[in-house]
């Protein structure tokens, strides 16, 4: 059996969006600075003790459940390799303007760096298309990015990065290091590493003093290091952006290491594997475990709870942590 998930978006970010959360979802129209829903959260905003986390029904954190008994809500195998440690968060994504060039660290820089389990990979698959910058069009000297940084020259730092339109169905893996910025009125449901850790190069236009906290409180002489200065190939960006397949796993095996992402057509009866994960619902009506459940909703499937029938006709995002069996 799944459990529902009420929208849950962290008020007054630094970028606007959220309208279309609300029409996703079918509920009141969003604050103009809540462009981010974050499903099944075990993870607060960077700086904060609670806020971000998920709540499941009676009010209870989601988080504190699943370290009482993470066995029974991440799997045996999962739980004996990593605890409660849920290596995953969902979130649905607005972008309301365009979002800064900016860059995640990896797992080793998160740890050494900045006391954090986890750097921040993230893929995502699209709702509403648009345009998306992604990874650097030539080679680029650390002492230019400084530069730029330093100066916050906003055209400047956009223009290192490939333009490169998006339509629904459209999947975008994001490796951590990689500059990016998602252009405005493109809506996704993201998948991520269970952090939110983010090194914004540019912030100008944005409800942030991006000079104080930009830098996740190490400097910018460090900070900068955990971004990938290497120019993306064309063939390279083929593997980074690309049209996802009918059904079955979205992501490249890289990606896998960090999360796994699958698209399921429903016409009729079936079944959803057993495990922990997260359910979008993003077309029609579909039938969880018998439950008419439509476009928006958002379900947690435990481990205990599962194989998952289901029914109905429309499409589901299903995402889950890595595999236990994984090589990291």
């Amino acid at each position: 059996m799944t459990i529902p998930l009420v929208s849950n978006r962290p008020a007054n970010r630094f970028y606007r969006g959220g309208s279309r959360i609300a029409a996703f979802r079918g509920e009141a129209d969003a604050a103009p600075y809540e462009p981010e829903d974050w499903v099944a959260s075990t993870t607060t905003v960077f700086g904060e003790q609670q806020t971000g986390l998920s709540r499941l029904p009676g009010g209870r954190l989601l988080r504190d459940a699943v370290r009482e008994a993470p066995a029974q809500w991440l799997g045996v195998e999962h739980a004996f390799r990593w605890g409660s440690d849920i290596r995953l968060l969902v979130k649905l994504l607005d972008a309301g303007q365009r979002l800064p060039v900016h860059a995640h660290p990896d797992d080793h820089f998160a740890l050494q760096q900045l006391g954090h389990e986890h750097g921040k990979a993230e893929a995502w698959y699209i709702l509403e298309g648009g345009t998306v910058h992604v990874g650097l069009r030539r080679a680029v000297l650390r002492s230019e990015l400084d530069d730029l940084v330093a100066r916050q020259d906003a055209d400047a730092l956009l223009a290192l990065l490939h333009p490169i339109v998006v339509v629904p169905g459209d999947v975008v893996w994001v490796p951590p290091g990689e500059l990016h910025a998602i252009g405005e009125g493109v809506f996704l449901v993201e998948v991520q590493q269970p952090e939110d850790l983010s090194i914004l190069l540019e912030w100008r236009d944005f409800a942030i003093d991006g000079a104080a906290s930009g830098h996740l409180g190490i400097g910018f002489d460090r900070a900068l290091a955990a971004v990938n200065l290497r120019p993306r190939t064309p063939v390279e960006l083929r593997e980074l952006v690309f049209s996802a397949a009918p059904s079955g796993q979205l992501l490249p095996p890289d990606a896998e290491r960090y999360f796994r992402l699958e698209r399921i057509p429903v016409d009729g009866p079936g079944l959803i594997d057993a495990g922990f994960a997260v359910i979008v619902v993003t077309d029609g009506v579909v039938v969880l475990g018998g439950r008419p459940t439509p476009r928006g909703a958002t379900h947690l499937l435990p481990a205990a709870g599962g194989p998952l029938a289901v029914d109905g006709h429309g499409e589901l995002l299903v995402a889950r942590p890595p595999a236990p069996s994984i090589r990291l």
